[in-house]
């Protein structure tokens, strides 16, 4: 009798590393989706790439930052064939993405400012792949709601580390039952609809590591990084990066 075969994946992390991959072994891990902020897709493909190896595949994708700062969107797009800029309008990135065809994912709903509102999920519950329900950076309470945002909709859920600090590597994964060894498995299983298996750790250790990665917010949004990114227009992920095909759904 042949043994069942399962891929454990985090579906969503920031960073990548040495120390990184090292946790993600520990923990069990097959699969890391590296979705760094403000970086190339060339770029994030090219350390995707150095660091995988026969036990652990790491997958590029990109998490878009969709309208102006102070609504700014997430959409995590998984393994796309092209680089897609930040902050465009959300209606016509999510037009891009749905006329690629592309594999997406709806990042922590309703988290913060940074986040997906119950409608936009709902509007594009069609061009979405999965809605997560759970990240470490949550608090109760953004946990029941994007559980309920959830349950409203169709859609296939997971868990994900949201790892923007190597502690919280292997801290929420997500179980496929099936093989996955390349980027294209992993996109092909979620538009499929596959619904994987969600686990997360608890415990003292597992909460303090979740309020380290509350915390790191204060990083994440502050005006230097804000002048950095939008003012300066500095990022390679910038619209001005890119052709002219994207001027007129520049948000700002």
């Amino acid at each position: 009798m042949t043994a069942a075969v399962s891929t454990r994946v985090d579906l969503h992390v920031k960073i990548l590393d040495d120390e990184v991959v090292r946790r993600a072994k520990q923990a069990g891990l097959d699969v890391l989706v590296y979705a760094p902020h403000f970086t190339h897709l060339s770029d994030i493909r090219d350390r995707a790439r150095r660091y995988s190896d026969e036990d652990l595949l790491v997958v590029p994708a990109r998490e878009c930052f969709a309208d102006r700062w102070n609504r700014r969107r997430h959409v995590l797009v998984i393994d796309p064939d092209d680089p897609i800029p930040d902050f465009l309008t959300f209606e016509a990135t999510m037009a891009e993405i749905d006329r690629r065809g592309e594999t997406v994912l709806a990042p922590h709903p309703e988290f913060l400012t940074m986040s997906l509102a119950a409608e936009d999920v709902r509007e594009y519950q069609e061009v979405f792949d999965a809605v997560e329900v759970f990240c470490p950076k949550n608090w109760w309470f953004h946990t029941r709601r994007m559980q309920s945002i959830a349950g409203e909709l169709d859609l296939p859920t997971y868990v994900s580390s949201y790892s923007h600090l190597p502690t919280t590597i292997g801290e929420a994964w997500v179980e496929f039952e099936r093989d996955i060894t390349t980027a294209g498995d992993l996109a092909g299983a979620l538009a499929d609809g596959a619904d994987p298996q969600c686990y997360r750790n608890d415990g003292l250790a597992h909460l303090l590591k979740r309020r380290a990665e509350f915390a790191h917010l204060s990083k994440e949004n502050s005006w230097d990084k804000f002048a950095r990114v939008v003012l300066e227009g500095d990022e390679p992920t910038n619209p001005s990066r890119y052709d002219d095909r994207f001027a007129d759904d520049v948000a700002y």
